[in-house]
């Protein structure tokens, strides 16, 4: 069987075994755990895959804390479904829906709120664990701290969450009260998300091909999630908790390699930026555009050919925004290689083990993969050594294991934790191996 994840690069012939309470996973294989696949590189490929989508189930709810029990396989998609029109929102989103809340943990996801409520480990109570050696761990921070640490943000290298209880967010509609403002340049951009940097939600998509006086001419969005005054004379006056329409289209079949190219990537920066007429634009929308605007092209990863993506998302210190951002920016820019989408957002305080965020600033980059792109990743690699920076491992596809090391400094203790877990080496990943996260 032929499996990927949602950069399609790489690919390997392997099983996916859709897990069963009870059943025994160790064998003559390693394995690893596996949710919806929408990691975008190697993390959840391996010799033998044990899937979680049978397990989806909603297990309990206290509508006095907002602590909702679930089964690991449950997707976003599920639990906005079901609890958006109770008034409850996750209190982290990534940036689909389709994804597991196991893989979410797993990545210790952020979203448009880091910079004001951090990442999904911040919401988590306690989830259950199954081993490599068969034992169900019941993990939180005072019962196996440690390993409940490393299990946030750890790749599932320790095991597979099984069940998990998180905290969510009172919701008063499911609208969201929005503006987008244009910026010039980088500088612009910068300042404006300073300024705006009290609201609970911002991103900005960033041109990343124009140069000189243009260079990262921006549109920043920022919201809050809309009160039931704010809704009035809308359509969320009556249903102030409607569910967005469900419509979708489709990209049919993998797009030619030539489509993508500096002329088609340049034109698409320039049409996006100009989409917005107004300096700025004052909206009431629902969610879904808001968190969720590829969600609506299903497999839009097509766009991007054959031979499949890659997506670069690093993190820098915020003193070194301002000159590492502009020399990655001019680096793309002589070598020919366009980033089709991507986004510039804060982050907030850094986390353990292997989280990746950290105070600063994250910039996401897509890329075809081509001959020439690991070389020239190689080179921002050594930019984010050289400010302290890193990059997220749930995207990464091609880190060397020495920079590995250099950019996680917990990474030792991590190794401690699944030495422990794990002393046979039985929960392996393309990514760990690659990694060399299991050596000594």
């Amino acid at each position: 069987m032929k499996v990927s994840n949602w950069g399609k690069y790489p690919v390997v012939d392997g099983p996916v075994q859709q897990y069963a309470p009870g059943q025994l996973i160790n064998g003559q294989s390693s394995w690893i755990p596996r949710g919806m696949g929408r990691c975008y590189g190697d993390a959840s490929l391996g010799e033998r895959m044990i899937g979680s989508q049978r397990l989806n189930r909603f297990l309990a709810f206290d509508p006095q804390t907002g602590i909702l029990t679930c089964e690991s396989g449950l997707t976003y998609e599920d639990l906005l479904r079901v609890m958006v029109p109770k008034g409850w929102f996750p209190p982290v989103t990534p940036g689909t829906k389709f994804v597991s809340l196991g893989g979410a943990l797993a990545s210790d996801v952020h979203g448009k709120n880091h910079h004001t409520e951090g990442s999904i480990s911040q919401y988590v109570h306690h989830f259950q664990l199954l081993t490599a050696k068969g034992e169900v761990l019941n993990c939180s921070r005072t019962e196996h701290p440690d390993v409940f640490w490393a299990t946030l943000g750890g790749m599932g290298l320790t095991g597979m969450i099984l069940s998990l209880s998180i905290r969510l967010k009172p919701i008063q509609t499911s609208a969201i009260n929005s503006i987008s403002s244009k910026a010039g340049n980088l500088e612009e951009i910068m300042a404006l998300m300073d300024e705006t940097k009290a609201a609970t939600y911002s991103v900005a998509w960033i041109d990343t091909v124009s140069g000189g006086k243009r260079q990262g001419r921006s549109i920043l969005s920022y919201g809050e999630h809309a009160s039931l005054e704010e809704v009035q004379g809308t359509p969320w006056e009556k249903d102030p908790l409607r569910l967005p329409a469900a419509k979708a289209i489709a990209v049919p079949i993998d797009f030619p390699a030539f489509v993508l190219n500096p002329w088609s990537i340049g034109a698409f920066n320039f049409l996006y930026y100009h989409k917005q007429l107004k300096k700025e634009v004052h909206k009431i929308s629902s969610y879904d555009p808001f968190f969720y605007p590829l969600d609506n092209i299903h497999h839009w990863n097509r766009v991007y050919g054959k031979r499949g993506f890659t997506q670069y998302q690093l993190v820098i210190p915020r003193s070194a925004g301002k000159t590492v951002i502009p020399d990655i920016l001019n680096r793309m820019r002589k070598a020919r290689l366009g980033s089709f989408l991507s986004v510039l957002k804060l982050m907030g305080n850094e986390t353990q083990m292997l989280s990746f965020p950290l105070a600063g600033y994250t910039l996401t980059l897509d890329f075809p993969i081509s001959d020439k792109l690991f070389p020239f990743l190689d080179t921002l690699d050594r930019l984010l050594l050289d400010c302290g920076g890193r990059i997220y491992l749930t995207k990464d596809v091609r880190l060397s294991g020495e920079s590995l090391k250099k950019m996680y400094p917990d990474l030792p203790k991590f190794q401690q934790v699944i030495r422990e877990l794990d002393p046979y080496g039985y929960i392996r990943s393309l990514q760990s191996q690659r990694l060399n996260i299991h050596s000594t």
